[in-house]
């Protein structure tokens, strides 16, 4: 048998697999098999499994995490994973950093704006093209993030990857991609994310290309769903929008390489047949996507703006309680309705860094130069907000409701700086001049009681 099969028995080649199918819910504990009977019932490790399938663990935390924290998943696949892997190599992947990654050369300190890292016609795959933008905390110790942009042009061919450092947070924002995982078949499109669990191996395709997005690299633990607190039971992301592949699995036999991250460095090892290999599973550690249009925002209906916070999709926490290792933001279309308020987001200073995302359309702090596929910077205690054309017109705006339409941005913010790779610094299209746009912010103070 040389095809991914799933309950529709979906081939692998991206240019003949039927749509990938899903199981909805954020958290829960799923259970799916792709030929009938191959899941165990009534326990984890029987002394034998059908179709002669061996029985394995994949374990996403510690043995003894809480139960409400406690994530991991029984695999039933034709071969186990320490057939999966051999001796490795060191390979060189350039662009691809981890943290602790400070170049004495560059300056971090500072606000900074990217044009979009430029299509190309080189071959690129899901590990060569990956570009990280920025590095913090420290992946050793397992704290902290890198930000990349990733430019996809050719699918992943008997190759396969996972990463032992880290989760990651996929956000497009031109073309589809396929992620071919050993739990089931993901495709991606602009304006939906995948969680890619830490551990997890798969092979990415290019469904429409040339490809390109964003990832967050998250060193932590792992995204989950925030706290809504006094809001309630709904709005925000809801958790049965999350969609879970159904298992599918490979059983081919040909030379593959199977490239691992681990401690920043990539190694790489031959082994002679498809590791995605799992016939069926249960469990709650798995990958997931998520169409963002399905996010519902909440903000105020009288007046003021509240902390973007207040857009959280996805947290990743840090054990210090109210401060993430990570927040993932999400800006999109909303209506503005709040009364003898300045609507836009406020200057402020943060002891949080941010770096934003632009997906499509126009952000409304900042209506020129932040253009779709391209990125911002501020970190930690640097001042930011609206720049003048933004200021003025919301200052003077006629405050009736108006809909905030055809735009999504988004935010990778984290309580450590994040510090500017080479790449950010010297190759990718930096904005010089993005600094100046608070240039010809005017001085409006006249000491007269009274609004002006």
């Amino acid at each position: 048998m040389n095809e991914l099969t799933t309950a529709a028995r979906a081939k692998p080649d991206a240019t003949k697999a039927g749509p990938a199918s899903y199981m909805p819910g954020f958290g829960n504990d799923f259970e799916t098999e792709a030929l009938p009977g191959a899941l165990p019932q009534g326990q984890n490790s029987p002394q034998k499994c059908n179709y002669g399938l061996y029985a394995e663990q994949l374990s996403g935390t510690a043995f003894t995490a809480p139960r409400g924290q406690n994530e991991r998943t029984w695999c039933y696949r034709i071969r186990p994973s320490v057939k999966h892997t051999g001796r490795f190599e060191k390979i060189d992947v350039p662009y691809w950093k981890s943290a602790p990654n400070v170049d004495p050369d560059v300056i971090s300190l500072g606000q900074y704006r990217w044009d979009p890292v430029p299509m190309t016609d080189v071959d690129l795959t899901w590990i060569t093209g990956m570009r990280t933008m920025t590095t913090a905390g420290d992946v050793n110790t397992q704290v902290g993030m890198a930000a990349h942009v990733y430019l996809v042009t050719r699918s992943m061919q008997d190759e396969y990857f996972f990463s032992a450092d880290s989760e990651l947070l996929v956000v497009p924002q031109a073309g589809r991609l396929r992620f071919a995982t050993e739990l089931g078949v993901i495709d991606l499109e602009p304006k939906e994310i995948a969680i890619l669990p830490r551990g997890l191996v798969y092979r990415v395709e290019v469904l429409e290309g040339p490809a390109r997005g964003f990832v967050c690299e998250n060193y932590g633990q792992k995204f989950d769903l925030p706290g809504r607190g006094p809001i309630g039971a709904n709005c925000m992301a809801n958790p049965r929008d999350f969609k879970t592949p159904v298992a599918a699995f490979e059983d081919h036999e040909a030379e593959s390489t199977v490239v691992v991250k681990w401690c920043g460095a990539f190694h790489a090892t031959k082994i002679g047949h498809s590791p995605l290999d799992v016939v069926a599973w249960h469990g709650n550690y798995a990958p997931c996507k998520y169409d963002l249009r399905t996010y519902s925002p909440v903000g105020a209906i009288l007046f003021d703006h509240p902390d973007p916070s207040i857009f959280t999709v996805l947290t990743a926490p840090s054990g210090q309680p109210g401060t993430a290792n990570i927040d993932f933001v999400l800006f999109r279309e909303r209506w503005m309705v709040a009364e003898h308020s300045f609507r836009p987001p406020w200057y402020h200073k943060n002891i949080m860094s941010e770096l934003m995302g632009n997906i499509y359309g126009v952000y409304d702090a900042k209506p020129q130069g932040f253009v779709p596929g391209g990125m911002s910077l501020h970190n930690m205690m640097l001042p930011h907000g609206p720049d003048r054309d933004a200021f003025e017109g919301a200052s003077n705006a006629d405050l009736k409701a108006e809909k905030l339409d055809e735009t999504m941005s988004f935010m990778f913010e984290t309580r450590f700086p994040q510090h500017l790779t080479t790449f950010a610094a010297s190759e990718a299209p930096l904005q010089d001049n993005y600094i100046d746009c608070w240039d010809s912010l005017e001085k409006k103070f006249d000491g007269t009681p009274g609004e002006k």
